[in-house]
């Protein structure tokens, strides 16, 4: 009535790469690796260490926001303090964040503040030979300047700066790094 099924499957001597073991059961060659499968319902909330900076791209895109939760908030709600501080590591110290803040909000009430800001994107891609992506810094900065200071912050951030001390105290935390080999003057080593 049923068709009669073989339940062994057959083994051909040329499929065998060794040895049985004393086990019985063939050795199936070197284990394969399971694939790893990125899907966008796992979470990545496990902090991640900064993307390593690549000469001419962006070490995050414009839109990914949400890689810095407590930035996106604080730009969100007063771009001043972001936009501040990311002028006084552009300018090397030479602007105070507060007096850049206070400049970017009073154009911000007359709907200039992108000109002023885009003024700073530029300076941070010439500073850095970052790539003019997705579209010109001006536009960036009209369309969705809270993206664009956001991206420029995590940029810096991910450069080694801490953005919430400002120049002076990222400076002094690199010279404490840094060591200096000993000046050795020949014919006085002996």
């Amino acid at each position: 009535m049923y068709p009669i099924m073989n339940d062994h499957p057959s083994y051909s001597s040329d499929s065998h790469m060794g040895p049985v073991p004393a086990s019985g059961v063939p050795d199936p060659g070197p284990a394969q690796p399971y694939p790893v499968h990125h899907h966008a319902y796992i979470s990545n909330s496990l902090p991640r260490a900064p993307p390593a900076p690549v000469s001419g791209q962006w070490t995050s895109g414009l839109c990914h926001c949400f890689d810095d939760p407590v930035n996106c908030v604080i730009t969100c709600v007063c771009p001043c303090i972001t936009f501040g501080q990311i002028t006084e590591i552009v300018n090397r110290g030479s602007k105070s964040c507060v007096s850049r803040g206070l400049l970017f909000g009073l154009l911000a009430l007359t709907g200039c503040a992108c000109f002023y800001s885009c003024f700073y994107r530029s300076k941070l891609r010439g500073q850095y030979d970052l790539q003019e992506e997705p579209c010109t810094d001006c536009l960036v900065h009209f369309c969705c300047w809270s993206c664009a200071l956001c991206q420029e912050y995590r940029e810096l951030k991910n450069r080694g700066f801490d953005m919430g001390i400002g120049w002076e105290a990222n400076m002094d935390r690199q010279k404490r790094g840094v060591t200096v080999a000993p000046i050795v003057i020949p014919g006085m080593a002996r």
